[in-house]
């Protein structure tokens, strides 16, 4: 087997937490966050954590907004988020092609 294709995985995205983060905002094109915290079962700080992460790595975008005179935010992949998680899940795909062949 050959590990080159396993330190490639992106860090940042492969921790269980973000995956499933960039996951859904993948599939959508935005979410709000407490979407996002009921949906993945997160504690607002462990969701917010991820977050802060996947944005400072220019993934994830935030906005805060009002909706009905409370406060909203919504999370939406960034063009460079998307193009990374694509990225990642070929190389997944790659991975599991490659130890199929074996």
């Amino acid at each position: 087997m050959n590990p080159e294709p396993f330190l490639q995985l992106d860090r940042v995205i492969h921790e269980k937490g973000r995956l499933a983060i960039m996951s859904m905002l993948a599939a959508s094109p935005e979410l709000s966050f407490t979407e996002l915290r009921d949906t993945l079962g997160m504690t607002d700080g462990n969701l917010t954590t991820h977050i802060r992460t996947l944005q400072e790595a220019g993934y994830v975008s935030v906005t805060k907004s009002y909706q009905n005179r409370r406060p909203l935010t919504t999370c939406s992949l960034t063009v460079r988020g998307r193009k990374s998680f694509s990225e990642y899940v070929n190389l997944l795909e790659q991975i599991v092609r490659q130890n199929r062949a074996t």
